[in-house]
Parts: structure tokens; C-alpha cells; sequence
């Protein structure tokens, strides 16, 4: 009997022991974070990228991936389910990106927003739960635009065997020697220019202080002139100097020459008048005279009416 109750309390120990174990690690283990559920739908593949792979928004692991299949409302894509902590800036600007860690290629889901939007994601109605578009990663790019490199590249290769066909290869050894004799036409052109500019320009320039010393010179003499133009237009100007003098001049001489216009000018005027009044009257007498001399004996008498005036009486013929 004591073997019996020996094995029993033994053995509820242990169980019970276990059982303290299990209910510690579901305790260690159990998430006590509020998460939410997204989708993600797209046609890339997700190699390297596996459930419980990492979900990080900038860097920050802020969940983790739940589920990968196919997505039933797109043929052909593949889906994706992340729970996400509900305290991630989770908005309608979201994208995501598929990224691989280091040199193990295991995959994680990289979330980032590009701000256009402040507003959370609207959740679904018929019970989904919403989605994040998935942007192309870099290497993704890069395998898509892949082809079109190649024939860019197959383009050029053709280009430049071209270039370097044989009758090509003349024409470009033409061209090279011609810019070989280009460059010397200018190292002999740099020659020239070197030898001009120190036999001409150097001594010209050497000469330059010389003329700015001259130069010098002049504009102070041409100061002290100045000043001496100043003295003297600040004396002419003084009271009783030459500009006062020839002020008072001026004025006695317009005061003559209005006296000269109001009284003599006038008098001499009326003198020329009576002088050659004078002289008609002399004029007449002088005329008078011609015509009939014996007045200055007789007088002027009577003048007998000459022909074809009134009382001509023609003188009678000599017998």
C-alpha cells in the first residue's frame, strides 16, 4: 500500500508539474498585442518569403506574416495576410515592398507611406479585411526593364561594330591625323601668342607705372588749376570786384543809350527831315533857274505857253 501511495503522489507530481510548465510557457509565449489583418495581392513572386517572416514599417518590426496563398477574387495572384500592431501608422497612403535580409534571401514585408494621406484604412464590408497595394522593389525593376536593357545593348554593339567596320577605319584614321595637325597648328599658334606677348605686352606693361606716375602728376595739377580757377571766380564775384564792375558798366551804358533814343535820336531825325526839305526846295530853284536864266535878271514873270499848250502863238516865218 505505502508502494502504491508513493507512486501515486509521485506521479502527481509530476503531472502536475507539467502542468505548471505548459501554463508558464503559453504565458511566456501568448501575444498580448492587439493586431490587425491586412491583404496584399499581387503577381510577383515571393521567394525567400515565408509565414511568420517579419512585417516592418520603416525599418521597425511591427507584425508578421500569417498567411500566403492564392488569391481567390484575382486569378493568378498570389495573397498574403500580415497582422500588423494596431498602433502602426497604418493610413490610405500605405504601399508595401518585398525585401530580403542579407545573404540568407529571407523575405520580409517592408512597409512605408509617401504622406498623401492622413486617413486609416477603411475596413471592408462583406467581412475581408482590407488591402495594401505592393509596389515592385528594386530588383524586381531591374528584372523587368532586364529585357529592354539587353536590346538597348544589342542596339549599341551593332552601333559600334559599325563604327568599326573596314571602311570605317580609314576614315577614322583620316580624322585622327587631321586632329593630330590641328594640335600642332595650335601649340605653334600658343607659340606665337607667347613670343608676342613678351616682346610687346610685357614692356608695355612695364611702362605702366611709369604713365600712371605721369598720370598722377597731371590730375594734381590739373586740381591745383581748378583751384585756382575757384579764387578767382570767388573774387570776380566779390563785392567791387571786375564781375561787380562790369555789372554797374552795364548798367550806365543801357542808361545812355536809353537817353540816346528818347531825346537825341529823335532831334537828329527831325534835322535829316529839314535838311531835305532844304534840298528839294534848292533842287527846284536850281531847275527853275535852267529853264528860264533871264529871270534871274527879270524875274519870273509870265512863261509864254509853249506848243500844244492853250495861247501858243507860232512865231511867223522868216521872208
Amino acid at each position: 500500500m505505502e508502494n502504491k501511495a508513493h507512486a501515486l503522489a509521485a506521479g502527481t507530481f509530476v503531472l502536475l508539474v507539467t502542468a505548471l510548465l505548459v501554463a508558464l510557457a503559453w504565458w511566456l509565449m501568448r501575444d498580448q498585442q492587439v493586431f490587425r489583418v491586412y491583404e496584399i495581392s499581387t503577381r510577383e513572386g515571393l521567394n525567400g518569403l515565408q509565414v511568420q517572416a517579419p512585417v516592418r514599417y520603416r525599418g521597425i518590426s511591427v507584425g508578421k506574416v500569417t498567411y500566403i496563398g492564392f488569391d481567390p477574387q484575382v486569378k493568378g495572384n498570389a495573397l498574403l495576410r500580415i497582422a500588423v500592431e494596431e498602433d502602426a501608422p497604418i493610413t490610405r497612403s500605405t504601399y508595401a515592398t518585398l525585401g530580403f535580409q542579407g545573404i540568407t534571401g529571407l523575405g520580409f514585408v517592408q512597409l512605408d507611406d509617401n504622406g498623401k494621406s492622413s486617413q486609416p484604412i477603411a475596413p471592408v464590408q462583406d467581412g475581408g479585411y482590407p488591402r495594401i497595394p505592393l509596389r515592385p522593389n528594386l530588383l524586381s525593376s531591374l528584372s523587368d526593364q532586364g529585357a529592354s536593357m539587353l536590346r538597348e545593348v544589342e542596339e549599341t554593339t551593332k552601333r559600334v561594330n559599325l563604327l568599326f567596320a573596314p571602311e570605317n577605319q580609314q576614315a577614322l584614321i583620316d580624322t585622327v591625323t587631321r586632329l593630330g595637325q590641328a594640335a600642332d597648328a595650335i601649340n605653334r599658334l600658343a607659340t606665337r601668342v607667347d613670343s608676342t606677348l613678351t616682346q610687346r605686352v610685357d614692356p608695355a606693361l612695364a611702362a605702366l607705372p611709369g604713365l600712371a606716375d605721369a598720370t598722377r602728376k597731371t590730375l594734381q595739377s590739373l586740381q591745383a588749376t581748378s583751384n585756382d580757377f575757384g579764387q578767382i571766380a570767388r573774387r570776380a564775384n566779390e563785392q567791387g570786384g571786375v564781375m561787380d564792375q562790369l555789372a554797374t558798366g552795364g548798367r550806365a551804358l543801357t542808361q545812355a543809350a536809353a537817353t540816346l533814343n528818347g531825346g537825341t535820336l529823335p532831334r537828329v531825325s527831325r534835322a535829316g527831315e529839314e535838311v531835305s526839305r532844304t534840298a528839294r526846295q534848292v533842287t527846284r530853284s536850281v531847275r527853275a533857274i535852267g529853264d528860264n536864266p533871264q529871270s534871274l535878271i527879270f524875274g519870273s514873270g509870265a512863261v509864254q505857253p509853249g506848243p500844244g499848250e492853250a495861247g501858243f502863238v507860232a512865231p511867223p516865218a522868216a521872208k
